[in-house]
């Protein structure tokens, strides 16, 4: 009897199987983890360079590297400094005297060209300007802009406004008396013509570091960064002639042809790479301000450039009867044309001016005044919007 409600109990569970829950097993799409490679592995992949053909290659001078002795001694008096209580005393009390003209004059000597290198490497100077090409700036340039009493440098990517940056800056180098220099100013942040640089500045002949004995093709051009275009850079590239080279046919014809001025370092130093060699480098950014739209406006006779981002139109879905739950004013008001809400408020604008009365004196506590009786609290918020200025009030103002 026992034996055959066990069956009967166990044909029962059968029948239950299908409705009892249990947690479904997880699938994984693809190798599992120890086996597929990571994201690592495959952007490495994906951005692969055959080392053969993409390599960099120095068109500039070789570096001279401070010999083991000079290296030993430098390390022996770094150690000799920290171990001075003298020193470390007047440290804590303000009152080291640190020379800096002698620390920038021994670190231009041993690593400035390593430091300018690097921080030429992280604006994109050689890739823009070079390609795979690089080289260490060997000779050091000092670029001031005179302003009147005032001196505006230009290092490595420090920042100058373009009114300041207007008249021709003062260059200095060291040079001996017969060598022979060209000295380039170009941005690669062109947006007159894509791909390709314009040139602000060309002298070319520069004897013995003097540059008004060099010859000028291309004339002085303040930077122009358009507006909306943020920060571009200046660059200024300095090349040691081998010999007297003729440029008579990059020499402008017309000083206010702006494509004239298009330029590529490329082509110009693989043209005369057999002649010019990098040696020096310098450069600052600059973003748009008002001496740029003047400069369009009185010497172009045009107007400046302005650049905005086209955002993508906002998409919003297919207008209903009924729509629920939706404050009725804003929702018709999101299906309008927006110049027709504009001139809405330019009329109310114009009918509450009066040419010849002052206009009126803006509430001072705004929220304190009350509304009209009766006012619906749709109207409320649009009055209360209008009184601080917010949200269309602010925008058609």
């Amino acid at each position: 009897m026992a034996h055959r409600a066990q069956k009967v109990f166990l044909k029962g569970a059968d029948s239950l199987k299908s409705f009892v829950r249990c947690k479904s097993q997880r699938r994984t799409l693809g190798k599992p983890p120890g086996i597929a490679r990571s994201l690592e592995q495959r952007l490495n992949e994906l951005h692969y360079k055959d080392p053969q053909v993409h390599f960099k290659v120095n068109i500039g001078f070789a570096l001279k590297l401070p010999k083991r002795e000079a290296c030993v001694e430098h390390g022996k008096h770094i150690k000799k400094n920290r171990c001075n209580t003298d020193l470390e005393k007047l440290s804590r009390t303000n009152k080291l005297f640190i020379p800096l003209d002698e620390v920038e004059r021994e670190w231009s000597k041993t690593m400035a060209p390593t430091h300018i290198k690097a921080i030429a490497e992280h604006y994109a100077v050689y890739e823009h300007l070079f390609g795979d090409a690089y080289f260490c700036p060997v000779v050091n340039m000092n670029i001031d802009y005179i302003n009147g009493n005032s001196v505006v440098p230009a290092y490595w990517g420090n920042v100058l406004k373009p009114e300041e940056a207007q008249s021709v800056p003062n260059v200095t180098f060291d040079s001996k008396k017969d060598d022979l220099w060209t000295l380039v100013m170009t941005t690669p942040d062109d947006y007159f013509s894509p791909n390709m640089e314009y040139c602000h500045w060309f002298v070319g002949n520069i004897r013995g570091g003097d540059l008004k004995t060099g010859e000028v093709i291309f004339d002085y051009l303040q930077p122009l960064p358009a507006q909306g275009l943020g920060y571009l850079r200046y660059i200024f590239v300095l090349y040691k002639q081998e010999e007297i080279l003729n440029y008579n046919g990059l020499k402008l014809k017309n000083k206010n042809m702006q494509e004239e001025r298009i330029f590529s370092t490329y082509e110009f130093y693989k043209e005369r790479q057999k002649s010019l060699t990098p040696a020096g480098l310098s450069f600052f950014t600059a973003d748009w301000d008002q001496s740029v739209t003047d400069y369009f406006n009185e010497t172009l006779s045009c107007d400046c450039p302005k650049f905005v981002y086209d955002f993508p139109e906002h998409f919003y879905k297919k207008q209903t009867w009924f729509p629920l739950k939706q404050p009725f004013n804003l929702y018709l008001d999101r299906y309008r044309d927006q110049k027709e809400i504009a001139k809405e408020y330019l009329v109310k604008k114009l009918k509450a001016a009066d040419p010849f009365k002052e206009p009126p004196k803006p509430l001072l506590y705004p929220n304190a005044v009350p509304f009209k009786p009766g006012t619906p609290s749709w109207l409320k918020n649009e009055i209360r919007k209008q009184r601080l200025g917010l949200a269309r009030a602010k925008d058609f103002s």
